[in-house]
Parts: structure tokens; sequence; C-alpha cells
């Protein structure tokens, strides 16, 4: 089921939710908690019931797991192996449904050999939901004592605004939230705050990225037929694509926040204005920061503390950063592109700490900006052919563009001007907004517009769907 969906917005979204304060106003919390994570597992089963049985095995094993680490008595060695048996746990289960083609077909590319696998098909949210599980052990084995009811553990991994995209929730960022009564002070403001933040999230998705994606996709589809691909669409395309994957997964990140509003929780913030950085550190820093700071905390920080690392520091964020790109997606395609983010940050580390001195911000965020355009085709494509045919296209293929026209000009003006000198959604919805009649109007009218201009049509999925 899509955020952005007619089932979700007029249906799930508003049963589920009166369902739930219905039952808090009576005093059953337990019941509320409960029910809401049967939603959830309803909104998951929604794409595939068949993968019910994965999300539920894994929860309930990654509780047993938590608690035998928060076991009093047990020694270091056995709180360790425990660690270890439930992080290979998780790492072979998101392996064999994520990459075990991908790891196949590579053995196939070496070797010459012809070996295949039954078509594994990817479950939605694993790569969320096993990372925030992973999290939770790690957690647990470092403080011990954390001791959650299965009932609000089941609760924050499913909780469906962040279960199929994120943000990647930390277990005491949501967990502790769920004993907090939804009618407390303030419960029309959250609701008013959480319906505009989810509007601006639904604007950003069906006038903006949508359209994007019908400017992007052709000129895309055209490099992978090796057709010809002028310098005009290349860079229409890149530069596109750019805008587009911010407003689509921004946007995602919007509603899951407006929708958990709403419930009376908050969730962490995603994205903050990215593309004003004025350096590819500050982008990642603003960039998908739930899963920045989890890369940060277990992945970067050992490798940069690391005895056995030759420069851990520097290899520390090339490694990081090409665990991050194979987590996007089962590709080498993904894998050097996270590479390139790795070499570019420790680039850049190396220089600020030997020059310390800034670049002049203008030049500053032109120079990342030229890097993030260069590196999209490299993420987007399907290919190294299609990113190559994109490389080349861009720098020294022949003029003209059929995709420039005024529409699309116009369009991906718009996108880049909010994208560059807009305030951040949180900010319109917490601070800026003021509850007045008029607003809520221009609110509802946009959900109006937003919902009847693709009815009837097929609504388009979130690109981070895909991960």
């Amino acid at each position: 089921m899509l955020f952005n969906s007619r089932e979700f917005i007029l249906l799930f979204l508003p049963i589920v939710l009166s369902l739930f304060l219905w039952l808090w106003k009576r005093g059953w919390s337990r019941a509320a908690v409960n029910t809401l994570t049967l939603a959830s597992l309803f909104f998951y089963g929604w794409w595939n019931p068949a993968y019910l049985g994965l999300i539920v095995g894994s929860i309930s094993a990654n509780f047993l797991i938590g608690r035998a680490l928060a076991r009093p008595g047990e020694s270091h060695g056995s709180r360790k192996t425990v660690l270890v048996l439930g992080l290979a746990f998780n790492l072979t289960l998101l392996g064999y449904f994520k990459y075990a083609n991908f790891f196949v077909d590579t053995v196939n590319t070496v070797t010459g050999t012809d070996f295949r696998l039954a078509k594994i098909t990817l479950p939605l949210a694993i790569s969320f939901f096993t990372f925030q599980q992973i999290s939770f052990l790690v957690d647990t084995w470092k403080k011990g004592g954390l001791h959650y009811s299965f009932e609000r553990y089941a609760a924050y991994v499913t909780f469906f605004p962040h279960e199929i995209a994120g943000p990647i929730v930390r277990h005491y960022e949501l967990i502790p939230q769920f004993a907090l009564d939804p009618w407390r002070d303030g419960l029309w403001q959250r609701l008013g705050r959480g319906t505009s933040l989810f509007t601006i999230g639904l604007v950003k998705k069906v006038f903006l990225a949508d359209p994007l994606a019908g400017i992007v996709d052709p000129i895309f589809a055209g490099a992978a037929k090796a057709g010809a691909l002028g310098t005009g669409d290349a860079w229409i395309g890149a530069i596109g694509f750019a805008w587009q994957i911010y407003f689509d997964f921004s946007a995602y990140t919007d509603m899951a926040l407006g929708v958990a509003l709403m419930f009376g929780y908050t969730l962490p913030i995603n994205f903050d204005r990215p593309y004003r950085a004025t350096s590819i550190r500050e982008l990642w820093q603003h960039w998908h920061m739930t899963l920045s700071r989890f890369l940060r905390d277990y992945l970067f920080v050992p490798l940069a503390t690391s005895h056995w690392l030759p420069q851990p520091r520097f290899l520390g964020m090339i490694i990081t950063m090409f665990l991050a790109g194979l987590w996007h997606g089962a590709a080498w395609t993904f894998a050097v592109w996270g590479a390139i983010q790795g070499l570019a940050l420790a680039l850049y580390t190396l220089i600020d700490r030997r020059f310390r001195r800034k670049l002049p911000a203008a030049f500053g965020w032109a120079l990342t900006m030229l890097f993030w355009f260069e590196t999209c085709p490299l993420f987007r494509a399907d290919s190294f052919g299609t990113a190559m045919q994109f490389w080349r296209a861009m720098h020294q293929g022949s003029p003209g563009s059929q995709a420039l026209s005024l529409e699309n000009v116009a369009l991906m003006a718009t996108a880049g001007a909010i994208a560059i000198f807009g305030p951040s959604s949180q900010d319109v919805a917490s601070q800026r907004l003021q509850p007045r009649a008029y607003a809520a109007a221009a609110f509802g009218m946009a959900v109006f517009i937003a919902l009847f201009s693709t009815w009837g049509e097929v609504e388009q999925e979130f690109i981070y769907f895909q991960f």
C-alpha cells in the first residue's frame, strides 16, 4: 500500500487512526498498540502476504536474541557469541534474499560458469527492518538491560509509517513513546501539523517527483538501448534524476513523519536541505540522515578506530560507503557509486585536515553539486554501459536535446529552486505554519487536487521501495 494511494488516504489511515484514538480514549492502551501492530502487518502484507511470515519470524528471533543478550549473569564471552550469532542471522537473511543471485551472477561472470538459482523476489523493506534490528542487538549487547515487552518491540519494528522505507529508527527513539497517551495536551496541534507535513510530502511526490520521472525515465531508457544521446539530454537526465530522487525520498519521509505525528509519535528527521551543502561531507550529513548515522555508529567508527586497518579513518570511509552502495542495490553500479562517494569523502577530509581552509561557500556548493550530478547516472543506470553512455554524452556528445521543452525546463527550474532555496518541510510544518482557517483550506485543497489529478491512474511507487 502506498502513502499516495487512495486506499491509504481515504480508507486505511482514517480507519486505523480513529480506532487507535478510540481505544486509547476508552483506556485500552495495550489494545491500541496491538491494533497498531496488526494494522502495520496488514499494511506490509498488502504488497505480498507471503512475506508476512518472514517479518514476523525476524521480529520473533531478534526479540529472543535480545532477551538472551540482556540476561543477567551471562559472561562477556557468552554474550558476544550470542551477538555474533544474532548478527549472522540477520545478515544471512538479508544476504540470501538481496544478494544471492547477485553473488552467483558475479561468480558466473568471473569464472565462466553457468550456475543458476531460482528467482528470489526481494521482500519489501528487508534492508530497513534488518538494520533496525541489528542496531537493537548491538545496543543491547553494549548497554544491557534493554527489557521491552514483545508487543512493544513488534510495534517498533512494524510501525507502518517507517516500516517500508524508513527513516531508520532506533529502538530508544520510538518504543518509550508507545506509553504516551495520544490524547495528551497538544492533540489537535499534532494532528494539524502531521496532516500538513503529510500533505507537503504528497505534493512533492505527485507534482514534482513523478513528473520529473516522466522526463528522466525515457532518457535513461534511451541510453540503455545504446541510442544516440545528446549532451542536453544527458545533463537533463542527470540533473533531473538528482531532483527526482530528492523529492521522491524526502516526500516519503515527510509523509512518514506526518502520519507518525498524527498518532502522537515523533520520528527522526531524514533530510535537512542537503542541496545547500558546500561540501560532500555536509551533503551526506543532511541526506538520508538516519542511514548516515547508522553507518557511522555501527560500521565507520569500529573501522576508523581499528588497529588492523592501515589509515583506518580514510579506508573506513571508503569501505563504509562501498557497503552503503551495495545496501542500495545488489549491483556493481551501486557498489562503485558508493566507493566513489567514499573516495570523495576521504579526499575532502584529507584536504580539509591538511590546509584547514574552507572554500568560498559558492564555489564549494558548485563543486559539490557538480560532483553529485556527475555521479547520479551511475546510481540510476542499470549497467556500466549506460552510465558510460551518459558520461560520454555529458562531456563530448552531440548538441541538441529532445527533452528540452519549455514545460520540462520550467519543471526542472522549479524543482531546483525549491530544493536549493526552499525551507525544509519540517520548518514549514512545525515552525512557520500557524493554525489558520485559510491554511487548513489550502492544505485540504492540495490533497483533493493531488488525489483527483491521478484518479484512474496507477500510483507511482517510491524509488526507495526497491532497496
